[in-house]
């Protein structure tokens, strides 16, 4: 048993103490499995949440009224969740009631897909009643019971389904496959948000090439925010070595793929932050000046040596180059810059109104990229006095 295991192994230890089984469950046992890095980890017990609360001194009601309660143990949050039976689902989406009960493989029964249905004990023994052990090593991914009903209880897991495949590289079972493609258009009733979420790490999977094949055979992407105006950019994944490309890279590669002229728009659409809308716009902009020039030093250093590499990847992967070279390149590039950021520069906005007789204003924004862009392109020296020879001549 791993590390981030050996964290929550006294939280295990003290419910069985107090006459309780409890199982760690989810994503962290299939990622130990698999040999993953392990993420969050979730407990499963047949502890009702009052009980939880009463056996550890600090604790969060997250969702109690799901079951679920934060344990805080050195500093660690484990979330400790009762074994419960979920009711008929309301809007594809939540049940409308949960009932607590103490049979572990009921609680698992509930779950999206049979790798996801796997629990492991105190002893690092595996409970998988739904052979999800089986489905990791043939690399499948397969819904707990019948696929259409785990869909139309929640109809995210058919994203999460195509999210897995991008992540991990496996390939989706032909019946789970089959309710994707029929069931398609009930992605629809779920919230932008919440589809924001995998799409977020579908984009980031190294095999993402056939998690958008899936996305586009079963129909899965038309359900998608902005569908119309990315069609271009997410049919094109299928042409283009993609895997290796992270979440952003991803972002910036579809936008310019699909020719969108008001990118903030599509974005908006998705609900992404506002950050990101931004960095993203001058990604594009960035991107587009590197597929008509080579990267000059006064471009690079707006650019900054981060926003520069990833756009880098991302003309490599269009242009099928390796990315090793330029990579290399770029970087020697721009540690030979006179200075990598405003604050290196040996004058500020101060100097140019002592140096002259006119009251602040945009001129001295406008003045202090002018004489950026000198520095940079050696046309004048990164010293003061240097600077105000240099201003004082072209000012005139």
């Amino acid at each position: 048993m791993t590390s981030p295991f050996e964290i929550g192994k006294p939280i295990l230890k003290k419910l069985n103490e107090a006459g309780f089984v409890a199982y760690f469950v989810g994503g962290a046992v299939r990622d130990f499995l698999l040999d993953r890095k392990i993420g969050d980890i979730d407990i499963a017990t047949s502890a009702k949440p009052e009980e939880v609360k009463s056996i550890f001194s600090k604790t969060v009601d997250v969702g109690i009224e799901h079951g679920t309660v934060l344990v805080i143990y050195k500093g660690e949050g484990f979330e400790v969740t009762t074994f419960r039976k979920e009711s008929e689902y309301e809007e594809y989406r939540r049940p409308k009631s949960v009932e607590f009960i103490s049979s572990l493989e009921e609680d698992l029964k509930r779950r999206d897909f049979t790798i996801n249905a796997i629990a492991m004990d105190l002893d690092g023994e595996i409970h998988d009643p739904f052979n999800g052990k089986s489905d990791l090593e043939q690399k499948i991914i397969r819904c707990v019971g019948i696929p259409s009903e785990r869909f139309m209880e929640d109809a995210l897991r058919m994203m999460r389904a195509v999210r897995f495949q991008s992540q991990l590289g496996f390939q989706i079972e032909e019946e789970t496959y089959n309710s994707l493609e029929h069931l398609s258009p009930l992605l629809g009733k779920i919230a932008v948000e919440r589809i924001y979420s995998e799409w977020c790490k579908l984009l980031g999977g190294k095999y993402k090439s056939s998690a958008f094949q899936s996305l586009i055979d079963t129909g899965l992407y038309y359900r998608l925010p902005a569908s119309k105006e990315l069609s271009r950019g997410i049919h094109s994944f299928l042409n283009l070595d993609v895997n290796d490309l992270k979440t952003e890279e991803s972002w910036l590669l579809l936008l310019h793929n699909s020719d969108i002229q008001l990118p903030y728009d599509v974005l908006k659409k998705w609900r992404t932050p506002k950050a990101l809308q931004k960095k993203l716009h001058s990604l594009l902009t960035f991107l587009q000046f590197r597929l008509e020039n080579a990267w000059s030093p006064f471009a690079l250093y707006q650019a900054g040596i981060s926003q520069a590499l990833l756009v880098e990847r991302v003309f490599n992967c269009l242009e099928s180059r390796d990315l090793s070279v330029s990579s290399h390149l770029l970087k020697t590039l721009y540690n030979q810059l006179p200075i990598q950021n405003r604050e290196e520069l040996m004058i500020n906005g101060n100097d140019l109104f002592s140096w002259t007789d006119l009251t602040p204003g945009p001129w001295m924004k406008e003045w202090i990229e002018k004489i950026e862009k000198a520095v940079i392109e050696g046309r004048v020296q990164n010293n003061k006095e240097a600077i105000r020879e240099w201003f004082l001549n072209e000012f005139e």
